[in-house]
């Protein structure tokens, strides 16, 4: 059985896919469903934490008029709205893989437990049909790029991902100017929540506008539903939400712990997909939990948001 085109994704059979009868039942329904990473569950929060957070992300949703579907590889099937059993799995594991969009194949192959990077999960969300997703913070460009050519495979695949992608704008570890260069160039949309400054993950502000502001889910939505009908591009719309100052990490806190693990990412030569939980560690341990504590709002935050922008999507298809 052959699958159709969304953008330049290919929308494949559901049989390519173990999709959890709640999720199935929503898009055949055309209710709102909310894609979530998992790489968040196995990689990016400590134990046990990470499995207590996973629920609340997905209850968050729920709570906001939404259904979630956490996307991850289960013994070498990609699983489109996780029990919570594969939940605990991916949670608790030491042999969970993270998995980039260059890896599902090979992983599926090989029968293995995955976690699902931003590229990865987006790109399985629109081929599912599902159109909003929600994550912490974006892949990027990374520092000293022109020499290493080190650029997150999430910028790529956004570009050909029909799909709306909630998040606390990129990680402060990366070049956030040539990561908004270069989502210009690839044709992804960025608008920012209630903002003109694009959000630095941890911090409100990485200190770089963005061009346009929507003030409420049902513009993003309109604008959502705009861009579809166009069909003139197949990139993702990224929606910049920030925290408010009161809830950032503590600016000069934040800039001294950076400063740390960069330079500690240079001492051990660590590159590549590497870099990131290696700095999220370092955070943790140097600020004693408060990034943590930030990591959390920033992701709950942005589920429900997403929840919402689904909801008024939704709501717009059946006018």
């Amino acid at each position: 059985m052959r699958g159709r085109r969304q953008g330049s994704v290919r929308v494949v059979p559901d049989s390519n896919f173990d999709t959890s009868d709640e999720v199935r039942s929503a898009l055949n329904a055309g209710a709102p469903v909310v894609a979530l990473e998992s790489t968040i569950i196995s990689h990016g929060l400590p134990r046990p934490d990470n499995l207590r957070v996973a629920r609340e992300i997905e209850q968050t949703v729920r709570d906001n008029g939404a259904v979630p579907a956490t996307i991850g590889m289960v013994a070498g099937r990609l699983c489109v709205g996780l029990d919570d059993d594969a939940l605990t799995t991916l949670a608790t594991s030491d042999d969970v893989v993270k998995l980039s969009i260059r890896d599902l194949a090979v992983a599926a192959a090989r029968g293995v437990d995955g976690a699902t990077t931003v590229a990865s999960t987006s790109a399985v969300a629109a081929a599912a049909g599902i159109s909003v997703f929600a994550t912490g913070g974006l892949g990027g460009v990374h520092r000293e790029a022109a020499q290493t050519f080190d650029e997150s495979a999430d910028l790529t695949t956004l570009a050909g991902a029909p799909i709306v992608v909630v998040c606390a704008g990129v990680k402060s570890i990366l070049d956030v100017g040539a990561t908004l260069e270069r989502l210009e160039t690839l044709g992804v949309g960025v608008v920012g929540y209630r903002t003109t400054r694009f959000p630095g993950f941890f911090v409100t502000d990485s200190g770089f506008e963005v061009d346009w502001k929507l003030d409420s889910p049902e513009q993003i939505a309109d604008a959502w539903r705009s861009h579809m009908a166009f069909g003139v591009s197949p990139a993702a719309l990224v929606v910049a939400n920030p925290l408010p100052e009161d809830q950032q990490l503590d600016r000069d806190l934040h800039d001294r712990v950076l400063a740390e693990g960069l330079n500690i990412i240079e001492r051990d030569h660590i590159t590549g997909k590497d870099v990131t939980p290696v700095l999220l560690e370092h955070f943790h341990t140097a600020t004693e939990g408060a990034s943590l504590a930030t990591n959390v709002r920033i992701i709950l935050a942005n589920a429900a948001l997403a929840a919402q922008i689904a909801v008024a999507a939704s709501r717009e298809q059946r006018r």
